[in-house]
């Protein structure tokens, strides 16, 4: 009787630890708002390693290594589940983080599937960082998945840059939307797939710039649909009451880093400094 109590216990305070969140940058706090939405009792860290972004113009080596740093970070914080919420990480991290880690690893995918059902032109574009695009996971997926279908990949450097400056709709964006979207247009590409976390906080302007003739998918709410799959198959998920807790850190400190993550997260919030070792 006294193991089993033991036992129930310990399994009880499984239930209340954290889920640990990253990204190279502010982008994740896309799916971070989807994981609140959707999981509100469930206390959330989120870690944007800002000053190592973006990841999409970083070696596989860099990124394996940064990812696994922030990841230690939040083991020390007794995170339960981490959600790699960075696609570049997740194509060239996730299966190192899932061996090396002794907790469940959440990774990311461009929505390449769903996109492959959803046309009707037959053709779609994946917007995503150039490691992405580079990748053999992303050739893959569309091998999958879009058999039959002619997809167009786009690699975008400088809208994460525009994003975690906080700049969602300035000239100098559109601009840069125009460039890798338009040609996209052009070959009848009525699909848009945003392989990237930072891109769905440029969705409005990217609708403006190709006059609404896309469809436009981004994953944060599958990628919480198949966190809210672990939790439950790992015992792991919080009982729905009261509300979760959202803690935030980032590896970069100034005042418009800061402003910027408010500004995507939609309220007021302190940011905690990562400490030197993981910096």
């Amino acid at each position: 009787m006294v193991g089993l109590l033991a036992g129930a216990a310990v399994n009880a305070a499984r239930h209340t630890q954290p889920i640990g969140v990253f990204d190279s940058g502010l982008g994740g706090i896309s799916v971070l708002r989807e994981i609140h939405r959707l999981l509100p009792a469930e206390h959330l860290i989120y870690v944007a390693d800002s000053a190592h972004a973006p990841y999409g113009a970083k070696t596989s080596d860099y990124i394996r290594a940064r990812s696994k740093r922030v990841a230690d970070f939040l083991l020390e914080q007794d995170v339960k589940v981490l959600v790699v919420a960075c696609n570049t990480a997740t194509v060239h991290a996730v299966a190192y983080l899932r061996e090396t880690l002794p907790i469940p690893v959440v990774g990311i995918e461009p929505a390449v599937k769903p996109a492959a059902r959803l046309t009707q032109t037959g053709v779609i574009g994946v917007l995503a960082t150039q490691q992405t695009v580079n990748s053999p996971r992303l050739q893959q997926l569309i091998c999958d998945h879009a058999a039959g279908v002619q997809v167009m990949t786009q690699a975008c450097p400088g809208l994460v840059e525009h994003v975690e400056a906080g700049d969602f709709s300035s000239t100098a964006v559109r601009q840069l939307l125009k460039v890798y979207t338009l040609p996209l247009l052009d070959a009848g590409v009525d699909t848009l797939v945003l392989g990237c976390t930072h891109y769905p906080f440029l969705a409005d302007a990217l609708v403006d710039v190709t006059h609404g003739k896309m469809t436009i998918l981004e994953t944060s709410t599958p990628v919480t649909h198949q966190l809210m799959r672990v939790l439950e198959q790992e015992d792991l998920r919080r009982p729905q009451t009261g509300q979760g807790s959202v803690q935030f850190f980032s590896s970069k400190a100034d005042a418009q880093h800061l402003s910027s993550m408010q500004t995507l997260w939609q309220h007021r919030i302190t940011v905690g400094l990562l400490p030197d070792a993981y910096r």
